[in-house]
């Protein structure tokens, strides 16, 4: 699939506010602060949340249900997709995943803004991308109350973009903001707060690249039987 960046400017921006006041669901695909108890955005969650619970509670041998399943979580994805299981989504329908994709054990997505995934993508178990950010400041960070007496945050985010052909192994953290270049190894428990660059072998807490991925890392594979 396609990765285009400017999608949150799109389809995942449908039910635009009236005049030039900005819906909470606007405010959050593009990075600002934002109400996360919007009504809205509650009921997106919940529904997000369901279809991950019914996802997680059925069998790999159900897999018309899962497909069914998942695409109602993810409407825009590719053929050949592949989760395990247990998957968590805080929305999915603002994750946008390519084709041929393999997601191991415990696949966490928290898509408060933009997860684009292209084709080819290894995902390992436990894997978490995460989206949300919070202010630094708990004078800004800490929960408020609405005058109903019911209580909200102010929370933002930023994207996450993984390019195609590349590897996750299990136990990576990708932060919001980050893109990860085509054909990256990202390597098991990595915290990765910083881009990545194409073809590159990155590892380490914060993530680093220690190499790039050569024609000396070829492998031979076995013949066709």
């Amino acid at each position: 699939m396609a990765m285009d960046k400017d999608w949150k400017l799109t389809g995942a921006t449908a039910g635009a506010a009236k005049g030039n006041r900005r819906s909470q669901r606007e405010r959050m695909l593009s990075g600002e602060l934002y109400d996360a108890s919007d009504p809205e955005l509650s009921q997106l969650r919940v529904k997000a949340h369901e279809l991950c619970r019914l996802f997680n509670a059925s069998s790999e041998q159900e897999r018309d249900l899962r497909s069914r399943l998942l695409d109602d979580l993810v409407p825009e994805h590719g053929q050949d997709v592949d989760c395990m299981g247990p998957i968590y989504f805080d929305y999915g329908c603002f994750t946008k995943l390519g084709s041929r994709i393999f997601a191991n054990f415990n696949f966490t997505v928290l898509d408060t803004c933009p997860v684009l995934i292209g084709d080819d993508v290894m995902i390992g178990p436990n894997v978490t991308l995460a989206t949300p950010l919070h202010p630094l400041r708990w004078q800004e960070r800490n929960l408020r109350r609405h005058e109903d007496g019911s209580l909200y945050d102010y929370e933002l985010g930023a994207p996450i973009t993984i390019g195609s052909n590349c590897w996750l192994a299990s136990n990576v953290t990708v932060a919001g903001g980050v893109t990860i270049g085509d054909g990256a190894v990202i390597g098991a428990g990595s915290v990765v707060t910083h881009d990545i660059a194409p073809g590159s072998l990155a590892v380490g807490v914060p993530c680093r690249v220690i190499r790039t991925i050569t024609e000396a890392d070829r492998m031979e594979l076995p013949e066709e039987g």
